[in-house]
């Protein structure tokens, strides 16, 4: 895969790819950076939290108070995405990297991001499901307060996949595809 597609000579690309916790955005962005041989950028609460020694649970509920962590993650992985080519995936790439030159949405129902994320990290399955509805609920608060962005609205992408339909590398293929098809990778 990785020797058939390639950036024009003195282009940038840049992809910006989001989707709600257990949409498989983490790795679908990893796979896809790793084929076309540019950066990943895919700086999150996750991290944040390790940063500050805090769990991602606490994190989220000092969040809900404190707009300094939305905007330290928003604004550093804006900044990483304007620097060079890369594959930026993150809850809102594809509303704050307004100049991406390919916008992508994985979506997952409830049910299947809860498996996913409990096949991640373990646990019990009807505690992830509740963790998991109060995350995507108060991050749809905090987006829509900071930024009034309404991350259920993905309508404007370039392309949308329902990733319970699809392996990781039958999604990186068909991103891959539409980036030629727009004109900003070439096909060997």
């Amino acid at each position: 895969m990785a020797e058939e597609y390639i950036i024009p000579d003195g282009k940038e690309i840049r992809i910006a790819i989001s989707g709600k916790s257990g949409c498989g955005n983490t790795t679908v962005s990893t796979m896809l950076s790793n084929v076309l041989g540019i950066k990943l950028i895919n700086f999150t609460f996750r991290q944040l939290a390790v940063e500050k020694g805090l769990s991602l649970a606490e994190l989220i509920e000092k969040a809900k108070t404190d707009d300094s962590y939305d905007i330290a993650v928003d604004t550093r992985q804006v900044e990483m995405a304007r620097s060079e080519s890369c594959v930026l995936g993150s809850r809102l790439a594809i509303w704050m990297l307004k100049e991406a030159d390919l916008k992508v949405y994985l979506a997952a129902d409830d049910d299947v991001r809860a498996r996913r994320i409990l096949n991640r990290e373990s646990g019990d399955l009807e505690e992830i499901k509740a963790f998991t509805s109060m995350r995507d609920s108060e991050d749809s608060k905090r987006y829509k307060k900071l930024y009034n962005i309404d991350n259920n609205d993905w309508s404007f992408v370039d392309l949308s996949i329902n990733t319970a339909l699809y392996t990781p590398d039958q999604i990186v293929e068909q991103i891959l595809a539409k980036a030629v098809e727009k004109g900003i990778l070439l096909k060997k």
